[in-house]
């Protein structure tokens, strides 16, 4: 199983980026994908979760009306679209996948198996 994920950099507060995570190796149709987030010196923390028919989506408080998860399932591919961005956004973003994800989302690590390398967001003020 792969995810990679691609789309982090540098931005400006109150900029746009879209991350994209491409999913590999995994019985499609069967998986839930996950955002999460690591900022400096904190505790990985659930962003944005999608079961893979899209039809169902959680995201977290902090960034609700601000970020959008979806997914396009010809290219097995998750986004991010990020708008709005905060200085406290800043963090490492990483993609998982979890099995049974295709009724529900979920919000805890511990139910995703497999994860991203993570790509770097950096907000500036």
């Amino acid at each position: 199983v792969q995810l990679v994920e691609s789309g982090g950099g540098l931005v400006q507060a109150g900029g746009s980026l879209r991350l994209s995570c491409a999913v590999s190796g995994v019985t499609f149709g069967t998986y839930g994908l996950g955002w999460f987030r690591q900022p400096p010196g904190k505790e990985r923390e659930f962003v944005a979760a999608i079961t893979w028919s899209g039809g169902r989506t959680d995201s977290a408080d902090s960034v609700k009306g601000r970020f959008t998860i979806s997914i396009d399932n010809a290219k097995n591919t998750v986004y991010l679209q990020m708008n709005s961005l905060k200085p406290e956004d800043t963090a490492v973003y990483y993609c998982a996948a979890r099995p049974g994800g295709t009724l529900r989302v979920s919000r805890w690590e511990f139910e995703y198996d497999y994860w991203g390398q993570g790509t770097q967001v950096t907000v500036s003020s």
